[in-house]
């Protein structure tokens, strides 16, 4: 998360802990509005701090820059925690429900002893929650619905998250002298978007002495046997489940890392298993008489797809010729437009689509008429300058009834167009798809971003006939995305195989809003791999005559 999106997280949750506590009311909407402005600022929130500029914001007083001071020197709140250590753990949880505001939380607390998840819940199966003034039936089954996803996201994490882990565990095992060897294995070498168990195999030259050596802090607690080796439970280390398997011969590790890495289901599928053996996991397909599957396909249903669809996935950053979809301070990203493309140059990119926010998205500074043309004079400068050609795009949103946020004179001078929803997500499935399906077919737009609007482990995609869209995107000749914000991924990578099938062309963006974002591809590669998705499927490949070709093959583009 960027330094603005975590500044304003805090004083969101500031506000409302200064509401729940009974705060004076003009000090906690001069924090709530502070938090809108500050949203809106399209530079730099520490330069503006350290050169005095962010004094000038309206809005923003003395106890609010106080905050921030605190917030840029201490990386959090000195006065936040104050307060939030004043409340029981259980009731701070409460917050994290969408739906829940302070108002919302005091009253369920003081009027009605319900003082955690474990009592809303409850409450709320007991029909209870729906008598209380201010919520009613709806808000009920809303409540529940989040409880269930809070109750089902608690023993995963992301797969940025949990990667981070593997591999800073990765790099402490590798320094024990009875280590030979170390690699990340099952969910995390499969790719998957969200993690529930890290593991990794190590190849030790004696057991007795790696758990000898293992430092106090990793707490083991269970030794197993699974694959006919040792597995090792770390019982603190992180926030999901952490095992090692412990291989003492050479000759068992291709075998270890096959059954560990691909899905139970899969392994389980295929014919002869007697013969998983070999001194490869190359010479293990073959002895299983199937060509060699990279893991990230090694997944339960792969069997199920057309052979021709099954063909590995060479994809890799170097195919990456086109950035697109990407933020700039003009909107709600953290860094300028020459930022960006400096740090996406170094990444390997050789051409730039930018598409900041449009003017609907007022909650992310969107770009109204004027300050469209202001960007575009920029971009113009910058390419007299620059040897990297900068498209003007732009991210609109899909209204609800399908239309883009601009009339046809703006949008017919954009050089490439993402629809994309980001409100009204409480639509019937029908009303949703059709909806999706006029922006698609609308013939300026060239990419349909972030499909369902899932966020990983926290909101669910909106309910929408996903088949039915894909069909719509081909037979419009509209891309559609694979973002690659580990928060995201979506285009769920299970609806892969059926737009392959469909001849669909895919985009990976990272929806970078920072320069630090921009890795975030990574993930959307990885995951575009588990699908089989080739490189000429993928529009970012293209070089730039044929991306110029491809903005021009329903409107001619100005």
């Amino acid at each position: 998360m960027s330094f603005k999106k975590e500044l304003i997280k805090e004083l969101e949750l500031f506000a409302d802990i200064l509401e729940y506590n009974g705060e004076n009311k003009f000090k906690v909407a001069a924090f709530r509005n502070g938090a809108n402005n500050i949203r809106r600022l399209d530079k730099d929130i520490k330069t503006m701090f350290e050169d005095g500029s962010l004094e000038a914001v309206k809005g923003v007083g003395k106890g609010l820059l106080a905050f921030i001071k605190d917030f840029i020197d201490n990386g959090t709140s000195t006065e936040l925690n104050g307060l939030l250590d004043q409340i029981p753990g259980d009731v701070i949880e409460l917050f994290n429900i969408r739906g829940m505001g302070a108002r919302k939380v005091k009253q369920l607390v003081e009027e009605h002893g319900i003082k955690s998840i474990p009592d809303l819940e409850h409450a709320c199966r007991e029909g209870r929650i729906s008598e209380i003034k201010g919520f009613g039936a709806k808000t009920e089954a809303k409540l529940l619905a989040e409880i269930e996803m809070i109750k089902e996201s608690k023993d995963f994490l992301h797969i940025h998250k949990a990667m981070k882990i593997g591999n800073e565990l990765t790099e402490k095992l590798q320094k024990l002298k009875s280590v030979k060897q170390i690699h990340l294995t099952g969910e995390l070498r499969r790719i998957r978007e969200v993690i529930s168990k890290i593991e990794i195999i190590v190849l030790v030259s004696s057991k007795s002495d790696f758990l000898d050596e293992l430092p106090n802090s990793f707490n083991f607690n269970e030794i197993e046997s699974l694959f006919n080796v040792d597995r090792v439970e770390l019982s603190s280390y992180a926030p999901i489940r952490t095992q090692l398997f412990l291989v003492e011969n050479s000759n068992l590790l291709p075998q270890i890392l096959f059954l560990s890495t691909g899905e139970e289901k899969f392994i389980e599928e295929l014919q002869h298993k007697e013969n998983i053996k070999g001194k490869s996991e190359e010479e293990i397909f073959s002895n299983l008489q199937m060509p060699f599957i990279i893991p990230e396909m090694r997944e339960q249903d792969f069997l199920k797809h057309p052979e021709h669809l099954r063909k590995n996935s060479s994809l890799s950053l170097n195919d990456f010729k086109g950035f697109f979809h990407f933020h700039t301070t003009y909107s709600d990203g953290m860094n300028t437009l020459e930022e960006m493309v400096t740090e996406g140059k170094k990444t390997g990119f050789k051409y730039f689509t930018v598409c900041d926010h449009s003017k609907t998205a007022f909650y992310a500074n969107g770009l109204d008429e004027k300050r469209i043309e202001k960007q575009r004079s920029e971009i113009d400068e910058f390419n007299r300058k620059s040897k990297a050609k900068v498209y003007q795009g732009i991210e609109s949103d899909i209204l609800r009834d399908g239309s883009l946020d601009y009339e046809e004179s703006v949008l017919k001078r954009f050089d490439f167009i993402v629809a994309s929803i980001h409100s009204i997500f409480t639509l019937s499935e029908d009303e949703m798809t059709n909806r999706i399906i006029k922006a698609v077919e609308n013939p300026y737009t060239d990419l349909l971003a972030h499909p369902t609007g899932r966020l990983l482990l926290s909101r669910e995609g909106y309910k929408v006939n996903i088949q039915k869209v894909i069909d719509a995107c081909v037979a419009n000749d509209v891309a559609i995305e694979i973002n690659a914000n580990p928060y995201r991924l979506d285009l769920d990578w299970r609806n892969f195989y059926y737009a392959r099938e469909k001849g669909c062309r895919f985009s990976i963006n990272p929806d970078a809003h920072s320069v630090d974002e921009i890795t975030n591809i990574s993930y959307g590669i990885s995951i575009a791999r588990k699908g089989g998705i080739q490189p000429e499927e993928i529009i970012n490949c293209f070089s730039e005559k044929e991306f110029n070709k491809f903005i021009n093959r329903k409107v001619k583009r100005n």
